[in-house]
């Protein structure tokens, strides 16, 4: 028996009777993190890592939410429910889920680099793993954080120094805040599109240490982005607000930036190829660190992991999910599949 089974409603545990990141409204739904294609409204309970709440609260309003902390085990209608580090963002969890001896563990998002801003991620040993595959081609590498970094923190000199605005955009929940916390804010001030700072509160309000920003609405003064850094989400790009900004220099941070037809198409000045997704490398050492024997691959390049897995020696298979409209908000496109 399948301890955890893809419905018309979402992943869906029947021995527990609870859905886990439903894309449907369900009576008790289990959440890995606070996406949008992970965390939908309308289910009548929530239970997510304690870091998440507010992030749920924040996107969904006044829903009954139950948090726990990395580790600790509940138990559902008798199975064991216990989250564990995802690394994807702040409050990511897997869903280590057991029942009579037999452990499953749902991984929503996940990446391995630490970032310095969530939870690193920590293996959960199990006999089935379901794992995303968002850049499940080996042609995804990434490189050092730091590095990527140091080429965020050039670009932004080089913009300061000739009086430009320099604008980064990135996904508003986990993206914008790993990078907010890792640039030199010794360069120039640093704004928020509207999106965007609210979260940055809560993960100040968490403990996450980021350096003083301020909104874009409340910038006085001509010249009051000239030298700036200015997040917004990919959203903003090309549209009628990035006018305020007069000469600007713009760039998107993202893991599809690593295929440099994809910066072309968008027609950033700069593209850094950072995510919050494990690359190629990262899913394999993940998949293989937890010692399961089945592993179901849901969205991305599912059919190339899969293949590779099966090919490995291991009980591969896909599984149809509704997630990945985060990364998809990109507009990017992937290469085809080897």
């Amino acid at each position: 028996m399948d301890l955890i089974k893809a419905t018309p409603q979402g992943l869906y545990c029947s021995a527990g009777d609870f859905h886990i990141d439903p894309w449907r409204p369900v009576s008790r739904a289990v959440i890995t993190h606070g996406h949008s294609d992970h965390a939908r409204w309308g289910s009548a309970a929530y239970l997510c890592q304690r870091d998440c709440a507010p992030i749920l609260r924040k996107r969904l309003g006044d829903v009954s939410i139950q948090a726990l902390d990395y580790g600790e085990r509940l138990d559902v209608n008798g199975v064991s429910v216990s989250l564990h580090p995802a690394g994807h963002v702040l409050g990511s969890a897997q869903i280590r889920v057991e029942y009579r001896g037999e452990v499953w563990a749902a991984s929503g998002d996940y990446k391995l680099e630490r970032d310095g801003v969530s939870a690193p991620f920590e293996p959960v040993r199990c006999n089935a793993f379901i794992s995303e595959s968002t850049f499940g081609l080996p042609v995804y590498r990434w490189r050092p954080q730091a590095d990527i970094m140091e080429d965020v923190n050039q670009w932004w000199r080089r913009n300061a120094a000739e009086g430009r605005a320099s604008a980064l955009f990135a996904y508003g929940l986990g993206k914008a805040q790993r990078l907010l916390a890792n640039v030199d804010a010794s360069i120039g001030p640093i704004y928020c599109h509207g999106a965007i700072e609210p979260i940055n509160d809560i993960y100040r309000a968490q403990g996450v240490a980021l350096p003083a920003t301020r909104l874009v609405a409340e910038a006085v003064g001509k010249n009051a982005f000239a030298g700036a850094l200015v997040f917004a989400p990919p959203s903003a790009a090309a549209s009628p607000w990035m006018r305020r900004f007069g000469e600007y220099s713009d760039a998107f941070a993202s893991g599809w930036m690593q295929i440099r037809g994809n910066r072309r198409r968008r027609g950033f000045d700069q593209g850094f190829a950072i995510s919050d997704h494990a690359d190629w490398p990262g899913l394999l050492e993940a998949i293989h660190a937890t010692g399961a024997e089945r592993v179901f691959v849901t969205h991305g390049s599912v059919g190339a992991l899969t293949r590779y897995l099966s090919e490995s020696g291991l009980d591969a298979r896909e599984m149809r999910t509704e997630y990945g409209e985060e990364e998809a908000e990109s507009g990017a496109q992937e290469p085809e599949a080897p």
